[in-house]
């Protein structure tokens, strides 16, 4: 099969139509229309067969994180996401793979409205997938890292280190209830939309919670105070040792869980509208550095999060 027949046969409409595509796959390039006064936003990651994901891991997981974890990313800035540009390197073609693999992709695209745009794939000695996606936001409305206010409260979307725990169960040879956690996670997409105008700082929290709220505390020259009875956790994260049960949460990483700062005004008005969807977990303080309390006792875990390099 050639490269266009792969294009063709697995993707080229294997997701809906956008309004604001004007051309899509089968050109040089993809045309799209921006309304005015709209901002567009893009990220692109790349995963990596062995170091982003297990060997083992099926085509169709595969696929769909591979869209999520950038959904994710523009959840992060509360944008709506529009379209997404695929690289695929494979180191063979098998059409088996690639139609589970584009089932995938094309399902949570289509459950966010994302049309797939363009991309590239090549031979490869191993499978890479990088997927650029973007997405608009009103203009001036973008919530960046950069923003925390001193006694703005630290909150999260909801469990963290449940997708640590089960590629722990993974790497250790045990059978796992929490396999989903780590192969199709949810971006916080409608938080993150809902979350505009409330948030003055946010992040997705794909390389450890203490890591990526360290990135918020750079970028707004701010420290915190974080309460770790009040994370939020999975059942089975909450009975593990008290060791594990916080590398998990603080260094785990993949939860794609949104992690942000909001004043305590805007998070009262926040939750009479929307109950039951932040949990308060710290607060931003003027000190520099991240300081760790449990049950008003301080303690001191190592933050170590997920390195790239």
């Amino acid at each position: 099969m050639s490269e266009f027949s792969l294009i063709n046969t697995h993707f080229k409409n294997s997701t809906n139509r956008h309004q604001n595509t004007v051309l899509g796959i089968g050109d040089d390039c993809a045309v799209s229309t921006i309304s005015a006064n709209t901002e567009l936003v893009s990220c692109m990651d790349t995963l990596i067969a062995g170091r982003h994901f297990a060997f083992e891991t099926t085509a169709y997981a595969i696929g769909y994180k591979s869209v999520a974890v950038n959904l994710s990313d523009l959840a992060s800035m509360g944008a709506t996401p529009y379209a997404i540009l695929l690289g695929l390197s494979l180191p063979k073609n098998n059409a088996d793979w690639l139609k589970e693999f584009a089932l995938g992709v094309s399902d949570i695209c289509n459950q966010f409205h994302v049309e797939l745009i363009g991309g590239d794939t090549t031979k490869s000695d191993v499978l890479t997938i990088s997927v650029t996606a973007l997405g608009f936001v009103k203009k001036g409305q973008a919530i960046k890292r950069g923003g925390a206010k001193i006694g703005d409260m630290i909150c999260v979307s909801g469990n963290i280190g449940t997708a640590s725990l089960a590629l722990s169960h993974i790497l250790t040879g045990q059978q796992t209830t929490l396999q989903n956690a780590l192969d199709l996670p949810m971006p916080k997409v409608d938080l993150g939309q809902k979350l505009v105008g409330y948030a003055s700082s946010m992040i997705d929290i794909s390389d450890g919670l203490g890591q990526d709220l360290g990135h918020i505390l750079t970028a707004g020259g701010v420290g915190a105070v974080l309460h770790l009875e009040d994370i939020p956790c999975d059942d089975e994260v909450d009975a593990l040792p008290f060791d594990k049960k916080y590398q998990h949460i603080l260094n785990g990483g993949d939860d794609y869980e949104l992690c942000f700062t909001i004043s305590k005004d805007n998070f009262d008005k926040f939750n009479a509208l929307h109950p039951n969807q932040i949990f308060k977990i710290g607060k931003i303080t003027e000190q520099q550095g991240l300081q760790l309390y449990h049950r008003h006792q301080k303690v001191d875990i190592a933050i170590q999060g997920w390195e790239h390099f």
